[in-house]
């Protein structure tokens, strides 16, 4: 049964760059008060005592693929979000690239419809662009969806968005915020041959970050941010996996007044070409994971606010495509779950303080995307709020993970951080390991 009152009493709640003990009065949707103390003035409403954990903002993830429709048997907006809350992560956005691809108003609308009926967590979708999409295009409501995809790298097929026409007038004509995948497809192309023409098609999977290179991620990026630069588009760019990327950005204005943002994802901020080795297909992605000098310069970027999120590019695939030779095996790996506990893991190593992640993980997506009433701990707000225990220590292994897929990347790893408890628009819809069937998840709405 959905809750209409809950107290969480004696929390350490991180918001706005603080943390500070308190209490939290959730009524209906919404977060009723904030206070040092709050005593329960009647019999209905439930108490939760979080004495020693931290209270966050739900997570808001501008990345995912969940798979739906048309490649369910990798994953579905059901499985994907039920392990996304159980993560801490209490929105999503989720990309173009299912069959059929999200590229007309009305497989648009069949998708929001989908995720009505079965989502565990908030949602949106990008729009997808393609060369020849601009009529639908004009046609989206910028209010009621997240924003728009281009993929100027080739990992989604015939999505990709190569007219240099066709671009400028995209970056023209839309006020959205246009989301790209940035890898130059001519630098792959030559690389991948020269790579088949040495070893044929089973080239060792060290050399992804070769083909995928640097140059090929950097000539895209920067191409992107001269035309965002040239129309005045709003231009965001995914997972940054380079440190040369980086120099492309500012940390010179707020994020609220940049017209150019960025993102990296956990995985280029966890892993590095050192561990091809060991978890060969289970860690290729596009872009690439790249040298660990990439990922120190990654860490530096994002704490000096040249990037601006933290997201997963969540991206299930089987464990049999997985297993293909380098050629046939599928780039993406699921990550949902477990994207604030690695985050959490970065914070007890030190590298970024609890209130950082907060804000990458956070309140930058709410500002980035103008998303309506969430992403911080607010009165007024929704109550979407996660409870996490510093000190409750959990190995990922096979009778944990919870993507339909069946397996991690991060299979193996202990963190030192568990979340405890997700709540969703009010509702706790997830607390140690047990979910409540009332589904409580709403469409995103922007301030635009």
């Amino acid at each position: 049964m959905k809750l209409k009152r809950i107290l969480i009493k004696n929390a350490n709640i991180v918001n706005e760059g603080t943390i500070f003990s308190g209490d939290i009065l959730i009524e209906g949707e919404f977060i009723k008060e904030i206070s040092e103390s709050i005593s329960a003035k009647s019999s209905d409403v439930h108490i939760i005592d979080a004495e020693g954990k931290y209270l966050l903002p739900g997570v808001i993830d501008d990345q995912v693929h969940f798979r739906e429709p048309g490649l369910t048997h990798k994953a579905d907006i059901e499985t994907e979000s039920k392990a996304a809350i159980a993560g801490g992560i209490t929105s999503f956005i989720e990309m173009p690239n299912t069959n059929p691809q999200t590229t007309t108003v009305e497989k648009l609308e069949e998708k929001f419809a989908i995720a009505a009926k079965s989502s565990y967590a908030n949602y949106s979708f990008m729009f997808g662009g393609t060369n020849d999409n601009l009529d639908e295009i004009l046609k989206v409501d910028p209010k009621t969806v997240a924003g728009l995809k281009l993929f100027l790298g080739s990992s989604t097929g015939n999505m990709l968005v190569d007219d240099p026409k066709v671009l400028e007038k995209i970056f023209s004509s839309t006020d959205m915020v246009i989301s790209v995948h940035c890898e130059d497809e001519a630098t792959i192309r030559k690389n991948m041959q020269e790579h088949i023409d040495q070893y044929g098609e089973d080239i060792p999977i060290e050399k992804h970050p070769i083909i995928r290179s640097e140059e090929a991620c950097y000539l895209s990026s920067s191409r992107a941010i001269a035309l965002a630069k040239k129309t005045g588009a709003r231009l965001h760019v995914f997972h940054l996996s380079t440190g040369k990327e980086t120099n492309l950005f500012s940390n010179k204005i707020p994020l609220k007044d940049k017209k150019i943002t960025a993102e990296v994802c956990v995985h280029h901020l966890w892993f590095s070409d050192e561990d091809y080795a060991k978890k060969g297909t289970h860690i290729k992605w596009n872009p690439a994971v790249k040298t660990a000098k990439d990922r120190d310069q990654l860490w530096k970027a994002l704490l000096d606010n040249r990037i601006d999120v933290i997201a997963t590019d969540h991206a299930p695939h089987t464990l049999e495509e997985k297993k293909n030779i380098y050629t046939k095996a599928p780039s993406g790996g699921p990550l949902v779950q477990h994207a604030l506990s690695a985050m959490l893991e970065m914070y007890h190593r030190n590298k970024i303080s609890l209130e950082r992640v907060v804000e990458k993980m956070c309140h930058n997506p709410a500002i980035l995307f103008e998303v309506e009433k969430r992403g911080y701990i607010k009165e007024g707000y929704f109550a979407d709020l996660v409870l996490v225990d510093l000190n409750n220590p959990y190995t990922v292994q096979k009778d944990n993970i919870l993507y339909k897929c069946g397996w991690s990347p991060f299979e193996g790893t202990t963190f030192k951080t568990r979340i405890t408890h997700t709540f969703i628009n009010g509702n706790l819809a997830f607390e140690n390991f047990k979910f409540n069937k009332v589904k409580s998840a709403k469409r995103l709405t922007f301030n635009r």
